[in-house]
């Protein structure tokens, strides 16, 4: 579990166990306690570092799959509606011309 889960935990008064903690009131304390748990750039970078090594990326073949499928169900779906347009606009002049 990171830092931005447990804070997220302690936002919503869940405890680290999962037992539900009483709520209290937001004090300036802890509004200056949450300012000070702020990190600086390079501990930033380097959090985001370490979580973008746990993203299972696709592989290439994977990645030319699905945007293989994206680019057919695109043409499709254009073409479906270009046609159900271009069907219903020749009925409704048929329609109008009797």
């Amino acid at each position: 579990m990171n830092r931005e889960q447990k804070r997220m935990m302690q936002r919503q008064g869940v405890g680290a166990d999962g037992a539900v903690a009483p709520r209290r009131a937001v004090t300036t304390q802890d509004v200056q306690r949450r300012r000070r748990e702020r990190v600086g750039v390079r501990q930033y970078f380097r959090e985001v570092r370490d979580e973008m090594r746990q993203v299972a990326w696709p592989s290439r073949p994977e990645v030319v799959n699905y945007t293989t499928i994206v680019v057919c169900v695109l043409v499709f779906m254009s073409l479906l509606i270009f046609g159900l347009g271009f069907g219903f606009s020749k009925f409704v002049t048929f329609l109008f011309q009797k």
